[in-house]
């Protein structure tokens, strides 16, 4: 995909809604030493609360989505729920791999796999857990950005989440916070310098 010498890598983060992943890559992106970008998805969704387009989604019709699906633009995408749906842009990937820098994902279950089926030789895929279905649903609820019947859904979809687990490379349970950040830094720089030893 990309054609200069470095060898862009893949680092995703997937859960169900509530489980602390966006917090995680947010910590991750902080970090110099990994030398990350964030790859922002595609949704044909409104945006929520004070969510900017471009830097937390790119936020297109119904009709431009469609119109890339049927030109093989994404690289992955999804009907999350009944006409919302997510993807990643191939050249979205391109863009931030000719930076020279690898690719983050804050993404759901089904389009992280997805994405480390398509490069199994450049893809981590890390599954963060919460401690419990309970504690998600208090966590979603406090969000204050959806309806009890919108949270209800993601409820039910996280169950079904949850047992996706073992198809990732690892599993951070977020029960405490600061350790899941450290689990997380210390397991994303472990495979980066193991990559880069073995392309040497």
């Amino acid at each position: 995909m990309s054609d200069s010498n470095f060898n862009g890598k893949l680092i995703v983060f997937s859960a169900p809604s509530g489980s602390g992943k966006t917090t995680i890559v947010r910590h991750l992106l902080k970090q110099p030493v990994l030398n990350l970008a964030f790859s922002v998805s595609a949704t044909s969704r409104m945006p929520r609360g004070e969510e900017i387009d471009g830097t937390d989604y790119y936020f297109i019709s119904l009709e431009t989505f469609k119109s890339h699906i049927k030109n093989g633009d994404f690289l992955e995408w999804e009907e999350v729920y009944r006409d919302n749906f997510y993807g990643t842009l191939t050249k979205e990937v391109n863009r931030i791999w000719a930076l020279g820098k690898h690719v983050i994902f804050d993404i759901d279950v089904a389009g992280g796999l997805r994405l480390k089926r398509k490069f199994p030789d450049r893809t981590i895929a890390v599954f963060v857990k919460p401690p419990s279905i309970d504690e998600l649903k208090i966590r979603l609820k406090k969000r204050k950005t959806e309806d009890d019947e919108k949270i209800n859904m993601r409820i039910a979809k996280a169950s079904v989440e949850l047992a996706t687990a073992p198809q990732f490379d690892y599993v951070i349970k977020n029960d405490q916070l600061d350790t899941a950040l450290e689990e997380a830094v210390q397991l994303v720089h472990g495979y980066l310098s193991e990559s880069d030893e073995q392309g040497e």
